[in-house]
């Protein structure tokens, strides 16, 4: 059976082309994909050509936050049937490497990662008409609208930068960057516990998002470049923990003065770490902490979403159908209205 997708062939070269499907394996499931959210490595590899080091070299199928109805399932399959409809978890780890055997399977060897240019051939993503998925793969979602479940990748990247963080009950919380991972990192943290939780984006929109996502007050550093130190350096610092969402290298080295001692900052957003404070780093003693991924976060995210513990809605705010792709990567650009900007596909 043929199918439309979405494939990226170069730098600013999108097209919608068919696809095969293939035949349904016994531990496999097809999936009518219904909601797709355009992610940050889906705008670099379509703006720049790739991330860094990772270029794409050939077409690939983009997307990984995706989730649909169960058209379909292998003759093993258990977990879902027909009609359910599902979040699909891009991940699928070996098993066998020592890093699935320690339970670390975010650092896979042999990781298959929808929509990633990092292996060759390159693994072909979710952004398609209909996909073949393994059943593990597949996280029933209720009655919950798909757009909603496609947020489950990105607010699983938060849970497990909240994980690497040691938790953040009772504690004061800084997000640094308000767009998508940053407002469900907030969602989650406020359904964590955290006592107190400040938002800092360069725009209006996110930062509403943000506090509606649960953030108890926030700061616009493009108006207000001056606000955070002001108002939270004195005494060493006032967070006990910090997550920086943005990827910019000065945003990561501006969290340190206003981060107190013994306290922990999870680079969530890849950057230099040029600005990175050494003095203040060992000074204060802060943990300086990365975070990759996720694994044990998915369901738990599908979830949270399912049951509506964590709304995704206010950062979900366009929706196009998947053959104006090219308009949504114009569109995403525009983070004075745009958070999430999804593409909806066969009915």
């Amino acid at each position: 059976m043929k199918i439309r997708a979405c494939v990226l062939h170069g730098k600013g070269d999108v097209r919608i082309d068919t696809r095969e499907v293939g035949n349904v394996g016994p531990k496999q499931v097809r999936v009518r994909v219904g909601a797709g959210g355009i992610c940050g490595s889906d705008i670099h590899y379509f703006w720049d050509g790739g991330i860094g080091t990772i270029q794409v070299s050939e077409p690939i199928i983009l997307g990984h936050e995706v989730a649909g109805t169960v058209e379909a399932v292998g003759g093993e399959v258990a977990n879902v049937k027909p009609g359910d409809r599902v979040a699909l978890c891009p991940s699928l780890p070996c098993g066998h490497c020592r890093f699935c055997q320690i339970g670390q399977q975010q650092h896979c060897l042999e990781m298959q990662f929808f929509g990633s240019a990092m292996r060759k051939p390159h693994c072909n993503g979710g952004f398609r008409d209909e996909i073949i998925v393994e059943d593990f793969q597949c996280e029933p979602v209720g009655n919950i609208g798909l757009d909603e479940a496609a947020c489950a990748e990105p607010l699983s990247v938060g849970l497990h930068a909240i994980n690497n963080a040691a938790g953040v009950f009772g504690k004061r919380v800084l997000v640094m960057g308000a767009g998508p991972i940053g407002a469900l990192l907030v969602g989650a943290a406020k359904l964590a516990g955290a006592q107190e939780i400040v938002a800092v984006d360069l725009a209006d929109a996110p930062l509403a998002a943000a506090v509606k996502m649960g953030a108890n007050s926030t700061v616009n550093a493009r108006t207000e470049p001056d606000r955070l130190a002001s108002l939270y350096s004195a005494d060493k610092g006032y967070f006990d923990a910090g997550f920086e969402c943005t990827g910019v290298d000065i945003a990561l080295g501006n969290m340190f003065p206003v981060v107190k001692p013994r306290g922990t900052i999870v680079a969530v957003g890849v950057s230099s770490g040029a600005h990175v404070p050494f003095n203040a780093l060992v000074g204060k003693e802060i943990r300086l902490a990365g975070t990759h991924r996720f694994h044990a976060e998915y369901p738990i995210a599908a979830r949270m979403i399912a049951e509506r513990r964590v709304d995704v809605r206010p950062i979900i705010t366009a929706t196009l159908p998947m053959d104006r792709i090219r308009d949504a990567f114009d569109l995403v650009r525009d983070r004075s209205s745009q958070m999430k900007v999804q593409l909806t596909f066969a009915t």
